[in-house]
């Protein structure tokens, strides 16, 4: 689907069907003319008008980068591989661990038949399969952890989401000062001789003037 408008009016959006091209365009110009003929277009083209000069509406685009598409793609991938040989080792599994048992027996004094050490050999072909799957699925389990994390944080929209922003002020006087409390200041006013005070030295001296 392709879109055009006018330069005269762009509420007017022209719908028509492929990709950009000279026969889309006359599309587009019959149904503005159709428009016109209906009444239904009230800005006035001046004569000459022609379809090279339609405005094709364009789709914003897209806001998903192509990184962090890639990193969902590589999630997937991960643990797609990590399924098959989940798989492949639990495949592997039952009959390895009968084959790791026999291997016991190698290492006794006990008699072993030509039959069984035949047996043991070939199971050792199944015995190495399992061994090396299951290092590659240990290997593999830990890189799908973290496309574990990448999927589901882009099923929950929150892929590669921008860190916040510290905002500093950059005065430094618009910084919200500390208050201080300052000590009561000290009333350094001589106190004043009470009554008492004021009779007892007068006592004193009527004492001596006596004497």
């Amino acid at each position: 689907m392709v879109q055009y408008t006018l330069a005269q009016s762009p509420e007017v959006i022209l719908t028509v069907s492929g990709r950009d091209s000279l026969k889309a365009r006359e599309k587009a110009m019959a149904q503005l003319i159709e428009l016109m003929d209906e009444g239904k277009l009230d800005t006035d083209l001046a004569d000459g008008f022609s379809p090279q000069q339609f405005i094709e509406v364009k789709e914003p685009a897209m806001t998903v980068t192509s990184d962090q598409d890639d990193a969902v793609t590589q999630a997937v991938q991960l643990l797609n591989n990590l399924a098959t040989l989940k798989i492949k080792v639990q495949e592997l599994r039952t009959e390895a661990m009968k084959i790791r048992a026999q291997v016991d027996i190698l290492f006794s004094d006990a008699p072993v038949s030509e039959e069984e050490i035949n047996s043991l050999k070939e199971g050792f072909k199944v015995l190495k399969n399992f061994a090396q799957f299951n290092l590659r699925y240990l290997d593999a389990r830990s890189q799908a952890e973290q496309a574990r994390i990448v999927l589901d944080q882009a099923l929950n929209g929150s892929l590669a989401e921008p860190a916040p922003t510290k905002v500093e002020p950059s005065n430094p006087e618009a910084l919200p000062q500390a208050e201080v409390e300052l000590p009561d200041a000290v009333d350094e006013t001589p106190a004043q001789s009470t009554d008492t005070e004021v009779e007892t030295v007068s006592e004193k001296a009527t004492g001596k003037a006596k004497k």
